[in-house]
């Protein structure tokens, strides 16, 4: 999993409340259990017509966000169905973070299993920082996990809380299998014994 430290980038506005994992991925986008190439499929009924089609309306199809990799969105995001292929989307497009004033907690959890930050801050936090994701090319956020804190453009911070072992886990790059492989040599201790002690297990 690529670690969490500093990202600065272009953030996209999406002040929508209530996005579901199926806005986020569409059903029809989980036939597959890879995590390469759901980025196409993106909150895709919100960014392509009937016809297949971008709508140019939507947020990430304005050339000012097309490569956002934060994103600044309304309260309770991610809530829905429990998909992993909801941050495996975010993540394929380019999305490394986002920030809002809440989120489900399956999909808060499955974000830092794939090397997403989500950030939750106060109401008036998200209005401070939704201003800025409105800039268009100017939009630019610097989130700098080590001292848990977003600036803005104009030089403005907005300190966040995070779990003290989420955020051990995003700066050293550490999923479910990653922190098992941190144990490799006490495992291999472990299972070398049991075959002297338990030779028939």
């Amino acid at each position: 999993m690529q670690k969490f430290d500093v990202l600065t980038g272009i953030a996209a506005p999406l002040p929508i409340l209530n996005i579901d994992t199926d806005m986020i991925i569409p059903k029809q986008y989980l036939k597959t259990i890879k995590r390469t190439g759901l980025g196409k499929g993106l909150f895709s009924e919100m960014r392509y017509r009937e016809d297949g089609s971008e709508n140019p309306d939507f947020v990430l199809n304005r050339p000012a966000y097309r490569k956002a990799e934060i994103l600044v969105a309304g309260d309770n995001f991610g809530c829905g169905s429990s998909r992993e292929h909801a941050p495996w989307a975010l993540l394929d497009f380019g999305i490394r973070c986002v920030i809002s004033t809440s989120f489900a907690d399956i999909f808060y959890n499955n974000c830092f299993k794939n090397g997403i930050l989500p950030i939750v801050v106060s109401p008036d936090d998200l209005k401070k920082l939704m201003d800025d994701a409105e800039r268009g090319a100017n939009a630019t956020l610097t989130v700098d996990l080590e001292n848990q804190v977003i600036k803005g453009p104009d030089g403005g911070a907005v300190a966040f809380d995070i779990d003290p072992f989420k955020k051990h886990c995003l700066l050293n790059g550490l999923d479910d299998i990653g922190l098992t492989l941190e144990k490799a040599s006490e495992i291999a201790t472990f299972e070398k014994n049991n075959a002297v002690t338990h030779p028939w297990a």
